[in-house]
């Protein structure tokens, strides 16, 4: 089987490699030589998951999955959620990101939090989706070199670390992107 990943994100293809079976070929957006920036533009996760897997569908006719992923903070009612790519602006970047979430934290005792991803797959003209959550909370500095995004300020319940300083297979297993793309893993398999 031969499916697109929608991500020009290339932490993210190498994370999903690494989970995927050996039958299903994994091919890239680059791989079908979609170089434009595909649209995000729904007020839910669900919603920017589901809006990028039609949108490679229709323009370039493959099956495919994507992802959306954001950290909802509980005291800030779930912000930065669908926006946290760009919370501090649309230069996407992620210290300043994480700069401003620490900010924003810095004198609330409430540091509970969740990552939140939702895969969509499109499959045979049909949409699905699966969620996988990881809850935990907001350190108060970054720890850690490994990962991407939120990764050195976020420890998930029951760890010591963050998922900056585990390793990609402890990361895969407990994460909220692992635990989504197993339950699309099994309905692949099914």
């Amino acid at each position: 089987m031969q499916l697109v990943f929608a991500t020009n994100n290339h932490n993210k293809l190498n994370e999903v490699q690494a989970l995927m079976p050996k039958h299903i070929k994994l091919l890239s957006l680059k791989d079908i030589n979609c170089l434009e920036d595909i649209p995000e533009t729904q007020n839910t996760i669900e919603g920017n998951a589901i809006q990028k897997v039609e949108y490679i569908k229709t323009h370039y006719g493959y099956n495919c999955f994507a992802d959306d992923t954001g950290l909802e903070v509980e005291v800030l009612n779930g912000a930065p959620g669908v926006y946290s790519a760009r919370y501090a602006g649309n230069q996407r970047n992620s210290d300043d990101n994480m700069n401003k979430l620490l900010n924003e934290l810095s004198n609330k005792e409430n540091r509970n939090a969740q990552f939140k991803t939702v895969i969509a797959l499109h499959l045979n003209n049909k949409i699905y989706t699966f969620t996988g959550i990881c809850k935990g909370i907001i350190t108060n500095t970054k720890q850690g070199k490994k990962g991407f995004g939120y990764d050195p300020i976020f420890k998930p319940q029951g760890y010591k670390e963050t998922f900056a300083q585990m390793e990609l297979n402890l990361k895969n297993s407990i994460g909220h992107r692992g635990k989504a793309i197993k339950q699309l893993i099994n309905f692949l398999n099914s």
